[in-house]
């Protein structure tokens, strides 16, 4: 059926503005001039003794516009001729033509892009008109194919109507045919009866022969029609038919959108912004996003799911607030418009932003050069990387404007190269694709010296640790076997406990604060050290040794079982102990006095930690963060 409207040819724009706007460009022109003689007429006469030309080629044309000034005469010097005051001057002639043609290069101008305009118009107009014939074609073979399938439906229900009108009258003629027949049966048999001259067979065959009539005459033959002869003409129910007419005119539905994935930094820990697209022949009204969490522990039961939240809005965005931290949602969205809703989209998943790290600030060391952060995510989804900030503090304890940034760090640490004797406030924080958290609990880290905390987990179970993490204590009440929780990190003969040493290979110092009374041993260890052997007893451990006889204090330096005769006339209350990677030296020196003990010379495969036992009941206190004395490393 061809029912198109007859279809407008694009104009070629470009023949409008080489000829039809060049033409109008020229009218323009001679009008501007008329307009101008006219004026000149009125305030003077024309000149009249010679001509003067001015020829200009118009836009777009190979023709030229004529302007003739007609002068009469030439102006007297006064400035007044034959009683007028206004006289033209070659000049101000000049000046119009010019003000005339720029703007008559301005009304061009804007011609053709008005062409332009309408140029982009009618390919819109075509687009559209070919999207709408398309969309009627297609409402048309559909009305059609529906009226076909009725037809079908009809025709077969008027045959199946027909064929059981005929098989009944088929039955019922058949039925009157065999009453008929019996009928002449039976006046033939009364007609033979009759005529017989023999009483005896008359006698004989009457009686059953009335008998039959008898009974033939008490049946009673149905004579009426057994169907009618009228076709049942229900009217079609072409309301269906009716709807795809109406929706001729009417907007299709809109496709299923598609929600966009998601970008970087479009999340804040509570909320999301998320953003989808959708075909530009589609007319919406509004759009439906909806999302719920993904919880990994949900059970496969539907009834446990979580529940489904809901957004309207009209735009192809949206900002889904309350939402839970470092949380994984899955959206889908669908469109509606007057004629009805889309199919939703392919569900998406999209992440908040992780909560804040929480730096372990017992797990944190330092040195003259470097800090190692220790933290832990607290998110139960893993996160992408981290970002460790740090800012330097200044000498009246505020921050200083200046911050640096270590980013995509993969692990819960970052060891960060600093600078000597300086003091940082330094947080963490987590990223994923949502974007950044909020920062962590700042700690404050200072370089003056080597700064760390005693390893619990590897002190022996006689060993006692202060609350604030540098003071071991062993009681004088023994414990029995079975209440000494042992594991394979724990120090199992000697009562001793490793310290958490930064793993830089620079220089680093610590002092230790004894008792007289105490016997000890202190230096440095692997950490792969044997734990059911004594400091100093094999070759992965150095330590100064106090030992308490009848006539005097003892001091080895024990490194393999192995130590120098060496005498110490006075105690050492507090020992200071410094390790230099460099040199490959571990040295011991009295404090107090400022003295050296003893130097190991060995160069370190490996990174060692600092080591404390005590071989009686007492106790030693660590100092560290302390800014190593010159006489120390000379």
């Amino acid at each position: 059926m061809d029912c198109k409207p007859p279809t407008v040819p694009l104009m070629d724009l470009y023949e409008i503005r080489g000829g039809r706007l060049d033409v109008i460009a020229e009218e323009a022109e001679h009008q501007e001039l008329s307009r101008e003689s006219t004026t000149m007429a009125d305030r003077g006469a024309r000149a009249t003794r010679g001509v003067s030309t001015f020829q200009r080629s118009s836009v777009g044309t190979n023709e030229s516009l004529t302007f003739e000034l007609w002068e009469d005469s030439l102006p007297s010097p006064t400035g007044a001729q034959d009683g007028h005051d206004d006289v033209f001057k070659e000049g101000e002639t000049e000046s119009e033509i010019v003000t005339t043609r720029n703007r008559l290069q301005g009304k061009v101008a804007e011609m053709e892009n008005f062409a332009s305009h309408l140029e982009e118009i009618f390919l819109t107009v075509e687009e559209n008109f070919g999207r709408q014939e398309q969309h009627l074609e297609q409402h048309y073979n559909d009305v059609l194919q529906t009226l076909s399938q009725r037809y079908d439906d009809r025709a077969a229900g008027l045959e199946e109507e027909k064929k059981g009108k005929m098989e009944a009258l088929y039955k019922q003629l058949l039925a009157c045919g065999q009453a008929m027949d019996a009928s002449k049966e039976l006046i033939e048999t009364a007609q033979e009866v009759y005529r017989s001259q023999d009483k005896r067979l008359f006698l004989k065959a009457v009686s059953p022969t009335i008998k039959r009539i008898e009974e033939f005459a008490i049946e009673q033959v149905d004579l009426t029609l057994s169907t009618s002869l009228e076709f049942d003409t229900p009217l079609a129910d072409l309301s269906d038919v009716k709807t795809m007419m109406d929706s001729i005119n009417v907007v299709p539905a809109p496709s299923a959108p598609v929600i966009n994935p998601q970008m970087p930094n479009s999340a804040t820990q509570t909320s999301l912004r998320v953003c989808w697209s959708l075909f530009s022949d589609d007319t919406v009204e509004y759009y439906e996003l909806y999302y719920r969490p993904v919880l990994e522990d949900t059970p496969a039961d539907s009834t446990c799911a979580p529940h489904v939240s809901k957004v309207k809005v009209k735009e192809t965005h949206c900002a889904v607030t309350d939402l839970l931290p470092n949380a994984q949602y899955e959206l889908w969205v669908t469109a509606t418009n007057t004629t009805g809703i889309s199919p939703a989209s392919e569900k998406t998943l999209y992440m908040t932003v992780p909560s804040p790290p929480v730096i372990k600030q017992r797990e944190c060391t330092s040195c003259p050069e470097a800090a190692l952060i220790r933290w832990e995510s607290g998110n139960t989804n893993p996160v992408d990387s981290y970002t460790v900030e740090l800012s330097e503090m200044g000498t009246d304890g505020a921050e200083s404007g200046i911050a640096e940034s270590v980013v995509a760090v993969p692990t819960c640490q970052c060891l960060i190269q600093l600078q000597t004797g300086r003091r940082y406030l330094i947080s963490v924080r987590a990223v994923n694709i949502g974007g950044p958290s909020d920062r962590s609990d700042v700690i404050t880290v200072s370089t003056t010296g080597t700064f760390f905390y005693l390893l619990e987990d590897t002190a022996h179970p006689c060993l006692s640790i202060s609350e604030d993490g540098f003071t071991v204590f062993y009681g004088d009440e023994e414990l029995p076997i079975s209440a000494m929780a042992l594991d394979d990190n724990t120090f199992t003969r000697c009562v001793a406990v490793l310290g958490d040493m930064i793993p830089v290979r620079g220089r680093h110092y610590w002092e230790v604060e004894v008792d007289d009374g105490t016997e000890f041993r202190i230096g440095v260890a692997s950490v792969d050290t044997e734990r059911n052997s004594y400091l100093g007893a094999n070759n992965t451990s150095w330590c100064m040794r106090h030992i308490l006889t009848p006539s005097r204090h003892k001091y080895e330096f024990l490194h393999n079982g192995w130590s120098p005769d060496l005498r110490i006339t006075v105690n050492p209350v507090r020992v200071g102990v410094a390790l230099d990677y460099e040199r490959g030296t571990l040295s011991f020196f009295n404090v107090d006095l400022e003295q050296h003990l003893h130097t190991f010379q060995c160069h370190f495969q490996n990174y060692v930690h600092p080591c404390f036992g005590l071989d009686n009941p007492g106790a030693l206190t660590v100092h560290n963060r302390i800014e190593a004395p010159e006489y120390s490393f000379i």
